[in-house]
């Protein structure tokens, strides 16, 4: 028998929210998990007791998010003109944690926007959320092989993009990982 509803509320909302507010920010971030377990109540009966819940949930808020990365992008491309983290605000501690990475954390915002959001998805859900790469697969309904494809792609991508941060450069986007 797997875990009731409210197991599975209690364990899995408050890192379900962590991640929703690093995409979102904190009122969507509510907003969003409270209509993901909203979602996930209503086809709780429906969910196969064999199929892990985590991948489901986030599956769930990851077609919620959907609807919001334009606005996502659109804060992104802000953040690296302005600087100013439209997510986190102006608090002192964040503009002290600022203060340090500034440069390179507008460029990483730019290379943010500049993905897909397909591939902005998966990374973050890999990044923030921590999801394993199975995980993921599940959460998106993608074949594991195209989640570790397009992370290659997308970290490669980013490395290149943010080499002169002093990130090293790679050669090229579709070389294979050694030691798999």
């Amino acid at each position: 028998m797997g875990r009731s509803f409210d197991e599975v509320f209690e364990s899995e909302l408050r890192p379900l929210y962590r991640y929703l507010s690093r995409r979102v920010g904190s009122v969507t971030a509510e907003d969003l998990a409270a209509e993901t377990f909203e979602v996930a109540y209503r086809s709780w009966d429906r969910l196969d007791p064999a199929r892990p819940v985590r991948p489901w949930l986030y599956g769930i808020a990851a077609n919620l998010l959907r609807r919001y990365w334009r606005r996502e992008r659109e804060m992104l491309r802000a953040y690296a003109r302005t600087g100013l983290d439209p997510v986190l605000g102006d608090d002192l501690d964040a503009a002290v944690a600022r203060a340090d990475a500034h440069g390179l954390r507008r460029d990483l915002a730019e290379a943010l926007a500049a993905l897909g959001p397909r591939d902005r998805e998966i990374l973050l859900l890999h990044a923030w959320a921590e999801l394993s790469e199975s995980e993921i697969a599940a959460a998106l309904s993608v074949p594991v092989g195209t989640v570790k494809s397009r992370l290659h792609r997308i970290r490669a991508r980013l490395r290149n993009r943010l080499a002169s941060n002093g990130q090293p450069a790679v050669k090229a986007l579709n070389t294979p990982a050694r030691g798999r």
